[in-house]
């Protein structure tokens, strides 16, 4: 074959793939609002994944530190994860009844994390969050939940309070990210700054007999607890008879194998988790206390303290034995040292190329979980991380995807499967984003 022919041809696959592209975002526009799933970028069309790395439907190859928004720590496509689930397909895919591999994934469970006594499996892990403040104000007979400003805890009415709020309101007051909630809902959020004991307790001594829960990610977003920060809402829940909810949805399984309760040496009352337990399928849970999990049990509490709980794929087998191969591989030897260093490792190569051309930065999280933020002020909290420059770590994020990083916008995600080829690639990504930064 000629090169003139092999040149033509490559260059009418191009075309064929630039008119798949745009067709496919036609189709997604007619028939989805916004022409998304209300997730990631809804330009980017992803048609696959191996290992540590995803393809787009133009042939764009990326490293992935996205993984899914979290789940996919071992990697696109691990085989033991297929195998099980390719053996309980060919067994059945949902009941709607109780499954043995559902049952397993919550002995793991109790027996992984701190404050697990008992289980219940949902479906997502707003759904749970959801569900552990209804726990929450069943158990306490209380209404109000203090929540922190820019914590995320899904999409239900109470989470959707100072979120990511454009306004900054003087605290305990909720500022609502989304149309379509009544107004009473404010009334029952008490919402505070992260990190702030002063602030907290303050608001405590003011509202303390009327919250039911203080819902907090240990890791919020990417930003730490102070030291001490932790330890002081697990106390004053404990005075105040407040349930302490930890929000483990992105932790659990990731920081340690007992999550951010292992890590961090503070245990809640409750916790919800999601993403890693499924193994990449749709599952979550609440965990906690059995005092507290006893709400979903009639027999045990009577119909006026009964919570009532029901979802068609709840527990499914499918995901359940997904979720407990990923754990099991997870608890082997030396992986989660290898997910720390992989970690330090992308965090390192960050500093050393932003420094080396002159942008004032940050490296906020932990090596499991981590972002760039560009300011040169401490990031303590919303409004601090919201003062670093976003318009530089946009031009940033996409400067870093022209040369095959895919991410987040807020997050980097380290997963196991990555290599030493994944590492020199990303070095080398990140030195040109930098550099592109000063034109």
């Amino acid at each position: 074959m000629s090169l003139c022919l092999v040149t033509l041809l490559l260059f009418i696959n191009h075309e064929d793939i630039q008119m798949n592209n745009a067709n496919w975002a036609m189709r997604a526009q007619s028939v989805l609002p916004a022409g998304g799933f209300g997730n990631f970028d809804h330009s980017v069309f992803i048609k696959k994944g191996s290992g540590s790395r995803v393809w787009d439907e133009q042939d764009n190859e990326y490293i992935d530190y996205l993984i899914g928004s979290g789940p996919m720590l071992l990697g696109h496509g691990n085989e033991e994860v297929i195998d099980v689930v390719q053996e309980q397909i060919s067994k059945g895919m949902t009941f709607f009844a109780n499954n043995t591999a559902g049952i397993e994934l919550a002995e793991q469970i109790v027996d992984a994390v701190a404050c697990a006594e008992q289980v219940r499996f949902v479906t997502s892990g707003g759904e749970a969050d959801m569900y552990a403040l209804r726990l929450a104000r069943a158990y306490t007979n209380r209404n109000k939940i203090m929540k922190f400003e820019g914590g995320y805890h899904g999409m239900s009415a109470e989470a959707q309070m100072s979120l990511a709020p454009s306004i900054q309101a003087n605290f305990p007051n909720a500022v609502p990210d989304s149309a379509g909630i009544p107004a009473s809902v404010q009334d029952d959020m008490v919402i505070a700054p992260y990190n702030d004991k002063e602030t907290v307790k303050a608001l405590l001594d003011e509202y303390g007999t009327e919250i039911a829960a203080i819902i907090v990610e240990p890791l919020q977003r990417i930003i730490p607890a102070l030291p001490g920060f932790l330890s002081f809402l697990r106390e004053e829940c404990t005075q105040r008879g407040i349930v302490l909810i930890f929000d483990e949805i992105v932790t659990g399984f990731r920081l340690a194998y007992g999550g951010a309760q292992e890590a961090y040496g503070v245990v809640p009352d409750l916790c919800t988790l999601g993403k890693i337990i499924g193994g990449g399928f749709p599952l979550a849970a609440i965990a906690g206390k059995q005092s507290i999990m006893a709400h979903f049990d009639a027999s045990v509490v009577g119909r006026d303290k009964f919570l009532m709980q029901l979802g068609t794929l709840s527990g499914n087998p499918v995901a359940a034995k997904a979720g407990l191969k990923t754990m099991e591989i997870l608890k082997r030897p030396g992986n989660y040292d290898t997910l720390k260093a992989h970690g330090v490792r992308l965090q390192k190569l960050f500093t050393k190329h932003l420094t080396h051309h002159g942008h004032p930065h940050q490296v906020v999280g932990e090596p499991e979980l981590f972002d760039v933020l560009f300011t040169s002020n401490p990031v303590i909290d919303y409004r601090s991380a919201n003062q670093a420059n976003q318009d530089k770590s946009k031009r940033f994020n996409h400067t870093l995807r022209t040369h095959g990083i895919l991410k987040s916008p807020s997050k980097v995600y380290p997963c196991l499967a990555l290599t030493e080829a994944d590492f020199e690639w990303t070095e080398q990504a990140v030195e040109k984003a930098a550099a592109e930064l000063n034109k």
